[in-house]
């Protein structure tokens, strides 16, 4: 009978043991923090949150925000967001449409009637929100017929900004930092040349181990280039204001079900490995992955001394976002840590 206790009693201890392996093998937190400790291809400089249902499941500031003053990054430090600024516009144009005062599938000539381009004619907001339009510069002609193919293109989402600012009457400027207000995303505006922008981190390129401070005046914006370029581009954030947009967007509290449904529906292929390694589509002004293994939705933005990645599982009510403020030239390791910790996720307990 004892002999029995014995083995019974290690058969328990056996598999208590195998499942708390089984735990430490899939801490998604461990796994990130010794990802972060890596230095190669490169170190990581910036921020991590990650919420699930509104809670915080992690939250981790790692580098400087200052390199030259070795100042810690934290948390609450805000970022250039660069191309996450697109669904930002998306939402604005997707506003107006709810308002009865845009069409998506009307040529953009109706509401930019100032354009030359004989494309204009063709070309719809739909086709400006989801990179099938052909645009590669408003002063060249189109790669490919409106609605046959993907291009990713800034100069697209620069005619949003005016497309936007026409049927409004409002500044673009004006419209994105008052969502903002209005969302409660206090720490997030429209960059502006020659203003504050209170909070904004110092951003650094980098090659091998030497960081550089970007210098912003040397990109060649003029204040009007850069206007254009804002809805594109130029939005300052950060990962507490971006959990409180994401929150909002994806759960009905800034569009309506059918708005957010186009926004969030599309066959337009993009190839872009940075957002998933399986098949991924372009809405407005988001990636969408396939359903393999789970469906989310969000982006990615790089440039001017900045690197982010940010995304949302629906069914799970998961929200991951990651800034960086250093860019790394060379393009295969820009994205390193980001698309690491998205696989790390995707195939954590969190989504299990």
């Amino acid at each position: 009978m004892r002999q029995i206790l014995k083995f019974l009693l290690y058969v328990c201890l056996s598999l208590s043991n195998s499942h708390s392996y089984g735990q430490v093998t899939d801490n998604y937190a461990a796994k990130i923090d010794s990802l972060m400790q890596t230095a190669s291809p490169r170190a990581f400089n910036g921020v991590i949150l990650i919420t699930q249902n509104g809670k915080i499941k992690y939250s981790k500031a790692h580098g400087y925000s200052n390199f030259e003053d070795k100042t810690p990054i934290t948390i609450k430090d805000n970022f250039r967001i660069q191309s996450n600024s697109k669904q930002i516009t998306a939402v604005l144009i997707l506003k107006e449409v709810e308002n009865g005062r845009i069409d998506l599938n009307s040529p953009i000539k109706k509401y930019l009637p100032e354009l030359k381009q004989t494309w204009a004619d063709t070309v719809t907001v739909h086709q400006l929100l989801n990179m099938s339009s052909g645009i590669t510069s408003l002063d060249k002609p189109l790669i490919f017929e409106p609605g046959t193919g993907f291009h990713y293109s800034n100069p697209a989402y620069s005619l949003l900004g005016r497309l936007v600012e026409n049927v409004s009457g409002d500044k673009y400027i004006d419209l994105a930092n008052g969502l903002f207000e209005n969302l409660g995303m206090h720490n997030s505006f429209c960059y502006e040349i020659d203003k504050p922008n209170t909070g904004l981190i110092s951003g650094y390129t980098n090659s091998t181990d030497e960081y550089n401070l970007f210098d912003f005046n040397t990109t060649g914006f003029t204040k009007e280039t850069w206007k254009g370029f804002i809805p594109a581009g130029g939005i300052v954030s950060n990962v507490n204001d971006l959990n409180i947009w994401d929150t909002k967007l994806h759960n009905g509290e800034i569009l309506r079900p059918e708005t957010y449904g186009a926004m969030v529906t599309s066959n337009v292929e993009d190839f872009d490995e940075t957002f998933s390694d399986k098949k991924k589509y372009y809405g407005y002004g988001v990636n969408i992955s396939g359903n393999d293994p789970i469906k989310y939705i969000g982006h990615a933005g790089r440039g001017l001394g900045f690197v982010s990645l940010k995304f949302y599982v629906p069914e799970k009510g998961l929200d991951v976002i990651v800034l960086e403020n250093v860019y790394n030239r060379d393009t295969d390791i820009i994205y390193h840590f980001e698309k690491e910790i998205r696989r790390i996720v995707l195939n954590s307990n969190l989504i299990k």
